[in-house]
């Protein structure tokens, strides 16, 4: 069995309505990374030195050696750009999400004592600003946990969410095992909240950017000027603006990092923004833990059927029947490699019409042979099966004049008797009209032109049929 675990379909094509609080168009969530102090500092028993987000040019670790030009840069952020930005939001009385290293919380009592004391939301960063790409994975589970209890002693309280940032591939599972956050931001895959099965336990997800990020200034391509910045940001807010006035509200997440927006000259271009975005009604400034608590009421878990995850002999009896007798296309679909994305219509109506695209000539045929004729014998006896009883009901084919029911019967003798086959419409699209044109239009096509409309049309009463399963 083939599975596929990775979510390239989200909340599709019609995400729902966040409903927002005020009926907000667009909730707007501003994260102040606190990461100065827990960088790699051989000071903090590290093999090297920081090389990450900084202002200097090239940076490169130092093997064994402290580096004073990044240790100092990093030490900006706490001693003077925390501060500007403190000033900043409690001046504006803007909410915000402090993703806090522990440690360097730890090392930082002054701003930890200033953050509470606003109000602010500190959640989880990790215990140490550093790469968690090939760290063990008991190791990561061991700095999960040490995280959390030193998080709890510096702050108080036990962090509600969750950011690593520079994490490994299990860090979101580890996480959601841990089983104690309300959040977890390890992704960049959407612009609303969503709920992520793992194990037992449904985790929310609130995804993060990189994008709407002041980390920009640090890399290439990024931001030079604080101008840029407020362009990004401005463009960015203006168009989920405009798609929450269309009913479609979103959230927009901005990123921001005490040694880099603290910055004189970069805080400008932030500033502007937040003036620019306060001039419009109906938008939430909201901490990360405030959208959770919405979305968890408002938009709670949902025990969905997960086609997917489901056993070959759960499979075959949910969708063994869609294409007419003829249960291996679904035996087949299952076989293929199934993912998130195949756990709704238009991913079982893909799977199960690739098994049959991939089906031989002849078992095609097979398939196309199994449905019954229009309005014939087996629908008089009512020997169809429920789908297509239903189906022909729909088209009025149950109730036929005696004149349109010879009609109907010379049709379907001199169809099979030229083409092998009976003739197959997807009635639900059709009056009997319609149906009756179709009739004389395709008797006129050859053979092997007929086939592939009798198998299109196959394909489409499946995805018909399957359109009223996931209803």
């Amino acid at each position: 069995m083939k599975r596929y675990d990775r979510d390239m379909r989200g909340h599709g094509a019609t995400p729902p309505d966040a409903r927002w609080p005020g009926g907000a168009k667009v909730a707007i969530s501003l994260v102040l990374n606190y990461e100065e102090g827990g960088e790699n500092c051989i000071a903090h028993g590290d093999a090297a030195s920081e090389a990450f987000l900084s202002d200097v040019a090239g940076a490169a670790q130092w093997p064994g050696q402290r580096h004073w030009n990044m240790e100092s840069i990093y030490e900006y952020g706490a001693r003077a750009g925390f501060w500007r930005l403190h000033r900043l939001f409690t001046a504006m009385t803007i909410p915000i999400t402090i993703y806090g290293v522990a440690t360097a919380l730890a090392r930082s009592p002054e701003q930890v004592a200033a953050m509470k004391a606003a109000g602010w939301e500190i959640a989880s960063h990790g215990l140490k600003w550093v790469e968690h790409r090939d760290m063990p994975e008991d190791e990561e589970r061991r700095q999960i946990a040490e995280a959390i209890r030193l998080h709890t002693e510096v702050v108080g309280e036990r962090p509600r969410g969750w950011y690593t940032g520079r994490c490994s591939f299990n860090t979101v599972r580890l996480t959601a095992e841990e089983g104690g956050f309300d959040w977890i931001s390890d992704t960049y895959d959407d612009d609303l909240p969503y709920w992520k099965r793992v194990g037992a336990r449904d985790q929310l997800i609130i995804p993060y950017t990189l994008e709407a990020n002041d980390m920009r200034f640090a890399t290439a391509p990024g931001y030079i000027e604080g101008e840029q910045f407020f362009t990004y940001l401005k463009d960015a807010f203006d168009t989920l603006y405009a798609e929450g006035a269309a009913g479609a509200a979103k959230m927009f997440s901005v990123g921001l990092h005490c040694r880099l927006i603290g910055r004189p000259g970069k805080i400008a271009g932030l500033k502007r923004f937040l003036d620019y975005a306060r001039g419009f009604e109906g938008v939430w400034f909201a901490t990360r833990g405030e959208i959770a608590a919405h979305w968890a009421a408002t938009h709670p878990p949902q025990a969905l059927p997960r086609p997917s995850e489901m056993t070959q002999e759960a499979f075959v009896a949910a969708f063994g029947g869609i294409y007419e007798h003829s249960p291996w296309v679904a035996e087949r679909a299952w076989a293929l490699e199934l993912g998130p994305a195949h756990d709704c219509h238009e991913g079982v109506a893909s799977a199960l019409a690739r098994a049959f695209r991939a089906a031989s000539e002849a078992e095609r045929r097979a398939v196309l042979k199994a449905h019954p004729d229009l309005a014939g014998k087996l629908a008089q006896a009512r020997r169809l099966t429920a789908e297509s009883t239903a189906e022909q009901a729909s088209a009025g084919l149950d109730a036929l004049t005696d004149v349109e029911r010879e009609t109907f019967s010379a049709l379907n003798t001199a169809y099979t008797a030229k083409f092998g086959f009976p003739f197959i419409i997807a009635v639900r699209d059709h009056d009997k009209a319609a149906i009756l044109e179709a009739f004389y239009r395709r008797q006129e096509q050859g053979p092997e032109a007929e086939f592939a409309e009798a198998c299109a049309q196959v394909e489409r009463i499946a995805w018909l049929r399957l359109k009223e399963v996931f209803a």
